[in-house]
This record gives C-alpha cells, sequence and structure tokens, in this order.
C-alpha cells in the first residue's frame, strides 16, 4: 500500500513477494559491479571505491544479513492471524477436545513466532539503526508497526483463556501486565502513527488506504484484551478489574471514533476512484477488524462491568447493579449494530475477490485472517449472548473458514520464505539510493 502506483489503491511494496524486479535489479547490479571492477585495478582510484562497495552490498545483500535488514513489521501479522486462529478453535460453539488441543499447539506456535520476530526486529534495528528512521517515515510501512501489539494481544487473550484456569494462582498478573504492555504500545501506535500520516505526507484519495486502519485498531484490540483479562482476574482483586474495565472502554473510544473515520475515507476512495490494485486486493477485508473486534470488546466489557461494578463504589449515585446492567444491554446493541455495518464491507470484500480472479501471493494475504477472524468471535459471542442457532453456525463457519486460510496463507508463506521471496524491505531503497549519491559525491 505504498503511493507508488497510479492508477488505484497503491501497491504496498512490502505485500508483494518483490522478487520479479527488485530481486533481480539487485542483482544484476551486483553482476556489474563484480566485472566491472575486476577488469579496471590500475586505471584510476576509482575502480577500488566500486571494490569495496561490491564486496559490501553482496554481504548485506546474502545470508541472515539479509534476513534481518528485510525483516518488515508486516511479518508480526503472521502472529496476528496465528493467534487469532488459535483463540476461534478454542472458543468454538461446537467444540471438541481435539480441537482444543489444537489451539494449545497454535497458542504455543504462536509464542515462538513472536518471540522470534522480536528478536529478530531488535536485531534489525540495533546493527542498523538507520533502517528505524527509514522505515517510520515510509508511508506504508510505518503503518505495520500496528500488527506487533495486536500480534501480542492474541497472546494475552490466550493466556487468560487457558493459562489462567490451567495454572491459577498469580498467573491472573502474567496476564494483566502482558496487557498493560500492549495497551501503552497500543496507545502509543494509534496516537502517533497517525500524526506522522499527515505530517511527514502527502494524499490524496488515491492514496488512501484500508491499511491506515492497522495503528488505529491496535487500541480496539487492547480494549476487547482488557475486558477478557479483567474476567479472569480473581475476585478479592476488584480494583484490579476496574481499572482495567474503565482503561479498556478509554481504549475503545480511543480506536473505534478514529476507524470510524477512516472508513468514511476509505468508502470515498473506492467510490469516486477505483478498486485497490490486484497486488493489494486483500486489504478490503481489513475493514472488518474494527467493526468484528470492537463489537466483540463491548460486549465482553458489558458482561465483566454486570459482575465487578456491584462488587465496587464506582458511580455511587446510581445502583451499581443497574449500572453493569445498562453497560451490558448497550454494549449488545452497538456490537450488533457493528455487526450488521460489518456484514456490508464483508460482501465489498468478497464481491472485490470475485471481482479480480488472479492475484500475486504475498504478505498482504494474512489480511484474510485476522479481520475475518475477529469478525467470526463477535459473531460467536452474538449467539452465545442471544441464543441463537443461526450465529453460533455463523461463527462455525467463519472460524473454519479462518482456519483453512490460515493453512493456505501459512503454507504460502513457509514456501516463499524459503526461496528468500518474502523478505523485501521498500523502505530500504532510500536508503541505498542515499548512499550511492554520497560514495558518488565522495568519488
Amino acid at each position: 500500500m505504498s503511493d507508488s502506483s497510479s492508477r488505484s489503491e497503491p501497491a504496498d511494496p512490502s505485500m508483494r513477494l518483490g522478487n520479479d524486479s527488485s530481486f533481480e535489479n539487485d542483482s544484476t547490479h551486483q553482476n556489474k559491479t563484480g566485472p566491472s571492477t575486476q577488469g579496471r585495478t590500475n586505471e584510476s582510484p576509482q575502480p577500488s571505491q566500486d571494490a569495496s562497495n561490491s564486496n559490501v552490498q553482496p554481504k548485506l545483500q546474502t545470508g541472515w544479513r539479509r534476513i534481518v535488514r528485510n525483516f518488515t513489521p508486516s511479518w508480526f501479522s503472521v502472529t496476528m492471524g496465528t493467534g487469532i486462529t488459535s483463540t476461534l478453535l478454542h472458543n468454538l460453539p461446537y467444540n471438541g477436545v481435539w480441537l482444543r488441543y489444537i489451539s494449545y499447539v497454535l497458542f504455543a506456535l504462536n509464542v515462538l513466532l513472536f518471540i522470534i520476530f522480536s528478536l529478530i526486529s531488535l536485531l534489525r534495528y540495533t546493527l542498523y539503526p538507520e533502517i528505524w528512521h527509514a522505515m517510520i517515515r515510509h508511508p506504508a510501512q510505518s503503518l505495520f508497526i500496528g500488527t506487533f501489539p495486536m500480534g501480542l494481544a492474541t497472546i494475552v487473550n490466550m493466556v487468560a483463556f487457558v493459562c489462567v484456569p490451567a495454572w491459577g494462582g498469580a498467573t491472573w498478573k502474567l496476564a494483566w501486565a502482558l496487557w498493560w504492555i500492549d495497551s501503552a504500545l497500543a496507545m502509543a501506535t494509534c496516537c502517533y502513527l497517525p500524526f506522522v500520516l499527515m505530517a511527514h505526507h502527502n494524499h490524496n484519495l488515491t492514496t488512501v488506504s484500508a491499511a491506515w486502519l492497522l495503528p488505529i485498531v491496535s487500541t480496539i484490540v487492547a480494549a476487547a484484551s482488557g475486558g477478557v483479562v479483567a474476567s479472569v482476574i480473581p475476585s478479592p482483586h476488584h480494583h484490579a478489574a476496574l481499572i482495567t474495565l474503565i482503561t479498556s472502554y478509554v481504549l475503545w473510544g480511543t480506536g473505534l471514533p478514529l476507524a470510524m473515520c477512516v472508513l468514511a475515507i476509505y468508502f470515498l476512495r473506492l467510490s469516486t476512484q477505483s478498486l485497490p490494485a490486484k497486488e493489494v486486493i486483500v486489504s478490503t477485508f481489513l475493514p472488518l477488524g474494527p467493526l468484528g473486534q470492537g463489537g466483540f470488546g463491548l460486549m465482553q466489557l458489558g458482561k465483566v462491568a454486570m459482575t465487578v461494578f456491584p462488587e465496587t463504589d464506582v458511580l455511587p449515585a446510581a445502583s451499581h447493579a443497574y449500572a453493569g446492567e445498562i453497560l451490558y444491554i448497550l454494549g449488545f446493541l452497538v456490537a450488533l449494530l457493528l455487526w450488521g455495518f460489518g456484514l456490508v464491507w464483508l460482501f465489498f470484500a468478497v464481491a472485490t475477490i470475485h471481482r479480480t480472479p488472479k492475484f500475486p501471493f504475498n504478505m498482504g494475504w494474512w489480511g484474510f485472517t485476522f479481520p475475518l477472524g475477529v469478525y467470526a468471535t463477535s459473531t460467536t459471542m452474538l449467539g452465545s449472548e442471544l441464543p441463537s442457532a443461526f450465529f453460533r453456525v455463523l461463527g462455525t463457519i467463519f472460524s473454519v473458514a479462518v482456519t483453512l486460510l490460515w493453512i493456505v496463507v501459512s503454507c504460502g508463506t513457509l514456501q516463499r520464505a524459503w526461496t528468500g521471496e518474502m523478505f523485501f524491505a521498500p523502505c530500504l531503497k532510500g536508503l541505498e539510493q542515499k548512499g550511492t549519491g554520497r560514495q558518488t559525491k565522495d568519488v
């Protein structure tokens, strides 16, 4: 979703394979540099300069250095997709013991992936600090920083769903501590990255992208996760649950209205310009994220409010029981409205995909999993609260679809990661151009 496309929503280079032109250009440059420097050993100081450059560039473009340098934040969308799949299998309306075991395996895999990705990212910005500044100022890559707190939130949820009931004791404090870290990161992402978008980039309707939602949705995801964590905080710690509840409502209020603003702009862009380019066609599913997670989060917070408010001194002028019930009812009503709005965007997304029969595999395919996954969680919870067999069956269908999509996208990612095609960072192009300019100036 970069701003380089001329016909519609720009294709984010991080969402493409990047193996067609980018890697060929790099290899061509290296091949040209090597022979040319070998054939001119004593002509002038120029060959020695070129020879040193040709020795440095292959080191950066091969082996572990190439992986580290090209490891973009969009890789954390893998943890988002894996995490939501484990959550869906764990909370499936029509569940079985074997499905629970699969969800445990995916949970462990997600934790492992998150740790590995975090270490690689830390290594990337420690060894090459200039990449951090280039990435933050990149109009597309910076948006994917929002995938980090959202990936962490899926781990927090499964800790609350699985570890707290199984281990007991003070395990809830682990989930609570992780949630506070996630909330702080989400709030920083939601506030800072949209400002960077305003202050450092020039946009028009043709460059508006659904990826603008990524840093904003992180607070909505953190709010929903707060409702899950608050539900497992034991009774003697009502004050901690209340603080979590209030903070989660603030996070929800920070993210959802802003997401609605972006959806309005994005709808205008789709209506007045054209459908997204085929490289980023999967981004049409991203609007399901704030709508699905927003509905689930508000219902979950309402359920917790019914339990926490009567046990605390909050809202002393009103009946504590009624206050919690009001929040629960309002949460259900708003969730139902958001679910209906999401149904429209789901139709837009499916119709757009159907209209584009062939589109390349890239990192953007992970956009199939998390948005549809959180919409499935909202559907499932509606079925539980009504109760309604229709919503339960539909939630199960969505959950199975997300699981199948996760398998397909995981296989494609593994295959292309093995060949190196998935490791491509558009923000490095600017650094390479600056480096080339400085070398030319020195010569």
